[in-house]
């Protein structure tokens, strides 16, 4: 049987579509195996059969904390050995994947899946700002403001730093 090709979307794509319906279906997870997202591209069926360029994508090319080898796109991003999520403003990259792609181009989107890019930049705001509400450091702003509440701040540093030689 010849293999049937349902749409041109290009591998990378395919692999952030599956991993952004991932996110949408299951919004109480913060990651996913790469089996599951390779699954998942498989039951969406963009391109039969699954080219095997999806594992390699999902493994290595898409993900932004990895050394690119050659792809280097920063689509998805390594949580732990095995699981990824998509990658959002503010996670940490490989230098050598500054200024890559992040999500499909909308004219590259087969018909019925732009909506999933309005919806990222949603679930990617909303991850960003609790981050920042559950970061320890940043609660703890303004926390030792009290200690010199009755003093220029400079004052308070040098009265501690009496004595020092």
């Amino acid at each position: 049987m010849k293999p049937q090709i349902l749409t041109k979307v290009k591998v990378a794509d395919e692999v952030w579509i599956a991993t952004a319906l991932l996110h949408r279906e299951h919004p109480e997870a913060s990651d996913f195996l790469i089996d599951e997202i390779v699954d998942r591209a498989r039951r969406e069926g963009l391109h039969e059969p699954l080219r095997p360029g999806v594992y390699v994508h999902v493994v290595l090319h898409c993900v932004a904390n990895r050394q690119p080898n050659p792809g280097r796109y920063r689509m998805l991003f390594e949580t732990a050995e095995g699981r990824r999520r998509l990658f959002r403003a503010g996670d940490v990259f490989h230098a050598g994947r500054q200024g890559s792609k992040v999500t499909p181009d909308l004219e590259d989107l087969p018909p019925g899946y732009s909506g999933l890019l309005s919806w990222y930049r949603d679930w990617s705001k909303e991850a960003a700002r609790r981050q920042i509400e559950n970061d320890p450091l940043l609660k703890s702003q303004g926390s030792g403001v009290h200690l010199w509440a009755d003093e220029p701040a400079d004052e308070y540093v040098n009265r501690l730093r009496e004595g020092w030689e």
